[in-house]
This record gives C-alpha cells, structure tokens and sequence, in this order.
C-alpha cells in the first residue's frame, strides 16, 4: 500500500462527469512481419499477462480512506482481469488515420471505472497495409508524461538487457478500515512535521523573485485572467482525437536554423494554427493565449507511476501575423517563464497540493465544471514529451507510431500534446464535442503553420514524407 502523492490526488479530484482525467497512448504495429503468425486479442492478452509484473501500476487498485479523512492509496498488487482491461475494437476495413482517429474519440468519451484498477487497453483491428493498433486508457492520477514514456517502455522490449516474462505475479488482500485510518493518521503527523519545511521552500521562491532583476511580464503576473477565446466554455463529455506526424529531422533542422529548442518550434507551431482558428471562430487574434506547459521535475528513467510535473504559464503570441516574430516572441516567453517557474521553485505547487483536503477539493472541481463560462486560469495545454528514440516491439511486431495526449482540463476544450518516437514528431489533439467540429481542422493548421515557419526561415517548403506513418 502507498499514498497518492498531493498531486496525484488533485488529479483525481479534479475530475468530473464531463472532465475526464484519463491519457492516452496510442501505438500503430505492423503486424505483416510476422508472416501470417497469429497475433490477435489473446494473443496480445498473453503479451500483457507476462509482463505484469513489470507493469507494476497496472495491477494498482484505488482504495479510498474512510469520511476522507485523507488522500486515497493504492494497493499496489491486486487482481487484474485482462478479459475487461484488455478489449478487442475494429474500425471499417480498411482504415485509415482518420478512421483511427475517430474511434480513440469514442473509446475516450468515458471515464475509466474506479471500483477497477484505473487503466484499459484496446486492441484495434481493421487498419490498412496489415496494421493494427494499441490504445492504452491510464488515469493521469496513476503517470505523468515521463512516468507513462517509461512505462510505455516496459511494455515494448525498449529496456536495456534481456526482456524476462512470467505468468504469474503476486496479489495481496484489501487493507482493512482500521488499518486505512491508523495509515492516515501516522501520514497526516508527517505532513504536519514537514510544513515547516514547505513553508520555507515557500519564503526561499518569494526572495529569489524579489532579488531578481527581471521583471515579470504583465500576462505572467495575472495567470487567473486568461482572454476570452472559442475553446474556453463548459466542457461537455464527448472527446475528438485528431493526429499528424511530421519528421523529426525537418523540426530539428528548423530549431537549429532559428537558434530555438525543439519545444519553441512545437510552441510556435500551435501558436500559428491557434491563430488561425482564432480569426476563423473569434473572427480576431489580438490578444495572446495563456497555455499550461509541464514541466518534469523528476526524469528518472525506472520511474513509472505517480506525477512529478508542475504546469509553467506560457504566453502564446497569436496576435503576431509574422510567422519568424512568433517563433522568436515563444522563444523569449519560454525563456522568462521558466526563469521565473525555477525562482519560485518547480515543485511548489505539488508540495502545496499534499495538504488539499479531498471532500472540498472534489466539490470545488465539481463546481467550477458546471460553470458555463471561460477558463479562469488557462486557455489551453499544450505538451511536449520526449519518446523513445529506439522503435519498439509488441509480441514479436514492429510498433511504427506513437501518439499520446493529455486529458482536457475544466472550461478547456483542447489539449494540444507532441511525442517525438524515433524519427517522428507526432502531434495529438484532443477536444470536446462542442470546440471543433473536426479536430483534423487544428492538426492540418499546425502542419501549415510549420511549412509557414520554414519558408519565412528560407527553407524548404517541401516535407519529409514519414513512409511507415499512416495515410
């Protein structure tokens, strides 16, 4: 048994009826390899079932402390059913990218059940050009982005030294009442002892901000009034996914030419596309987005669960027409904003979070859902999260793509999340039901607003064209 950290069990709490806190990942395999070897639901059953035991928070179950008198724990080795977390889908044959993207937005249109240990898997058939695809369901409360990078490699023979499966692995009994209050309290004392310490890391982030000669900008100085926008309203429950890839080497290739990191160009990407749906829905762009970047703290490679991230306020300049001052005003607000993220110190919201009481924090989430009305905080996520950079395999099959993204958040209707997977740069957005019409709308105007960025650069406008990414 272990306690969910402060932060995981925000994220629990926040979520809601219409917000749902699952992420997604998503892997296309090409199965045609295996030379009409069988490779189907049972068999991808087995695959998962042998390396359990590897996949350690697959097996964890939600276990809630009584009258809430604190954060929820997990127990860590419980009985995993693979007939309800492992469940077979097909697309209309033959499908395409569109046709994928269509089902992930169904199967991401409902919560993940919590009487379950929080996590489903779908093995996707009916893709073109001897395809499948595996899409993982994880509540956000069990991995953050690197947590999930890291068990996603677990999972795809991408671990370094010889890949051993078993069959079994060991299960424990629930805890009992007594033994989940008597956990609780001896936590509570801890937490009480380490205020002091917080509060002090706290005094530290305060004077390093007041010593510092830079002066933070207006929009980072008021992060609770994020300008009114189309994708800021009352979330509703049905989820869009749309997808693009671009090569790796055509990104890095324009960061180098621009003198900017690989996350600028992702920045300056969404702000060009942003500003044209902006124009196409506001019917004007004059004011820049506030988007929530995250930012890991903690990049170990064998960590696989729990959340070590905190969310950095990002300016998004959509009001500027000229692609080449868009890329440099995001280099520049990164600059300051993560100058100012590191004064405050990086882990001060997840420390404040572990003493969040969970009744009131649950009604507060539940509250601002409700309300019909504009994002009081951000306008938008968007993420960046480094994959592996070796290709993976599944059971044997070569896994050609990797997508993943991020949940919406209250009054946020899109969710904007890049991996990078060995040579691909793979774009993910997702929406709710009321923002877009066609999340695809969004996907093909980053794609645009990157061809923008290289020819203002004089580069060419010509792409490189991904082969084993789908049509």
């Amino acid at each position: 048994m272990k306690r969910l950290s402060g932060w995981d069990a925000v994220l629990l709490y926040s979520e809601t009826p219409t917000v749902h806190m699952h992420t997604l990942k998503l892997a296309v395999i090409d199965i045609s390899e295996l030379k009409g070897r069988q490779f189907g639901i049972d068999e991808f059953r087995e695959v998962i079932h042998s390396r359990l035991h590897k996949l350690e928070p697959f097996c964890y179950q939600l276990i809630d402390v009584p009258f809430k008198f604190h954060h929820p724990m997990w127990q860590e080795n419980c009985e995993v059913d693979l007939e309800y977390h492992v469940r077979p889908f097909r697309v209309d044959s033959p499908g395409g990218r569109r046709e994928l993207d269509d089902a992930v937005g169904r199967i991401a249109s409902t919560p993940l059940d919590r009487s379950k240990p929080l996590w489903e898997m779908y093995f996707i058939e009916g893709l073109a050009n001897g395809r499948i695809a595996v899409l993982g369901k994880i509540h956000h409360a069990l991995a953050d982005g690197v947590a999930s990078a890291n068990l996603l490699a677990r999972g795809m023979d991408l671990q370094e030294g010889p890949q051993i499966d078993r069959d079994s692995y060991a299960c424990e009994s629930p805890p009992t009442k007594g033994e989940l209050l008597r956990s609780a309290f001896a936590d509570h004392m801890r937490h009480i002892a380490a205020f002091p310490g917080v509060v002090g890391y706290t005094a530290k982030g305060l004077q390093r901000v007041r010593q510092s000669s830079r002066k933070l900008s207006p929009e980072l100085t008021r992060p609770f009034t994020p300008p009114p926008s189309f994708m800021n309203h009352r979330v509703d429950a049905q989820r869009r996914f749309a997808t693009a890839t671009l090569a790796l080497a055509d990104v890095k290739e324009t960061a180098k030419h621009l003198n900017v990191t690989i996350n600028d160009m992702v920045l300056a990407m969404s702000a060009g596309a942003l500003r044209k749906l902006s124009l196409k829905y506001d019917g004007k762009a004059d004011h820049p987005l506030l988007a929530s970047v995250p930012v890991s703290f903690d990049f170990s490679k064998d960590r696989i669960s729990g959340n070590r991230f905190s969310g950095v306020m990002m300016v998004v300049p959509i009001e500027l027409d000229d692609p080449l001052q868009r890329v440099q005003a995001v280099h520049d607000a990164a600059v300051n904003a993560k100058e100012t993220h590191n004064l405050m110190g990086p882990e001060l919201v997840s420390r404040w979070s572990a003493y969040f009481p969970p009744g009131p924090a649950e009604r507060l989430f539940h509250w601002l859902a409700d309300k019909d009305g504009q994002n009081k905080v951000l306008n938008i996520p968007i993420s960046n999260v480094p994959g592996p950079r070796e290709p993976g395999r599944v059971g044997g099959a070569l896994v050609t793509e990797i997508y993943s993204v991020g949940p919406l958040t209250t009054g946020s209707g899109l969710n904007i999340t890049v991996w990078s997977y060995v040579d691909q740069l793979n774009i993910s957005v997702l929406s709710d039901g009321a923002t877009l019409a066609d999340p695809h709308e969004l996907t093909d105007a980053m794609v645009d607003a990157f061809v923008e960025i290289r020819s203002a650069a004089g580069l060419s406008e010509q792409l490189t064209v991904i082969e084993v990414a789908m049509s």
